[in-house]
């Protein structure tokens, strides 16, 4: 990977959303919470969620990542409260198309993971990347089954 490659991929925006994370406060009784780790890198990051009526109500994040992961938790974050889990799996995986399969950016309102197309060719950054948004669904899923089992 050329420096030029580096700079490009830390772009101005990419470091403006990394050091402003949306929404990092942990909750005080979520209905779920998940921890996902890269074993590549070793970015971690920790979701809580609340879930009223199938949408995300309340969510915090723990983010211990490199800029990009920073930058991707940072993305979702602005628009997480609200949506649903189809939509959170539908960004998810729009997101790892874009990353893996040069596929369209996310719809919106994901459609801010487009700062991060310059990762495509960064395989190994992928996996950081994609940490907030699959924790995210994992505690999503987690808490629609606590609610269901009570």
């Amino acid at each position: 990977m050329a420096e030029t490659d580096l700079i490009k991929l830390y772009s101005g925006r990419i470091l403006e959303l990394a050091g402003d994370i949306p929404l990092t406060d942990r909750l005080d009784a979520p209905d779920a919470t998940v921890r996902k780790r890269s074993p590549l890198c070793g970015s971690t990051v920790t979701v809580d969620v609340s879930v009223t009526d199938g949408r995300v109500s309340a969510f915090g994040q723990d983010v211990k990542a490199c800029a990009l992961g920073q930058a991707a938790a940072s993305v979702l974050g602005g628009v997480v409260i609200g949506r649903s889990r189809q939509e959170l799996e539908t960004a998810r995986d729009q997101l790892r198309d874009m990353l893996i399969d040069n596929g369209a950016i996310p719809d919106a309102p994901f459609e801010g993971y487009k700062v991060l197309e310059p990762a495509r060719d960064f395989r190994n950054r992928h996996a950081s990347i994609q940490l907030a948004i699959e924790a995210t669904v994992e505690a999503v899923a987690e808490a629609e089954e606590r609610s269901a089992c009570a």
